[in-house]
């Protein structure tokens, strides 16, 4: 069966540049780049605000949403950095959106 795909390539518009982590080190103490590239998504940020007892703080998040599986060799996506609009923000959470059938959907991106 073939299911409909929840992102389509189309409403992809916004160049991000992704780099995701591997797990573990390398010999030097830095992380291990498990995927780089240029990549096309559905961006859409947002800001929420953090009371603390000293004062407010704006968080800045955003949700880049990509047609199918970007990193088809990593079981999870768990860290890493993501360039939009020029600024780069942390991997908070990577979802791989499946199918019944196991097959990805969508990658869903949150930043922070």
């Amino acid at each position: 069966m073939i299911y409909p795909c929840l992102v389509p390539k189309n409403l992809c518009k916004t160049s991000v540049h992704i780099i995701i982590y591997g797990e573990g080190l390398s010999e030097d103490g830095e992380p291990i780049i498990a995927f780089e590239g240029d990549l096309k998504c559905n961006y859409q940020d947002g800001a929420k605000t953090i009371l603390t007892k000293e004062q407010k703080r704006v968080e800045i998040s955003g949700s880049a949403l990509f047609c199918g599986d970007i990193a088809k060799d990593l079981a999870v996506i768990s860290d890493g950095v993501v360039t939009v609009f020029g600024i780069e923000r942390k991997i908070a959470k990577g979802i791989k959106a499946r199918n019944p059938d196991g097959t990805v959907n969508y990658t869903k991106l949150e930043l922070i």
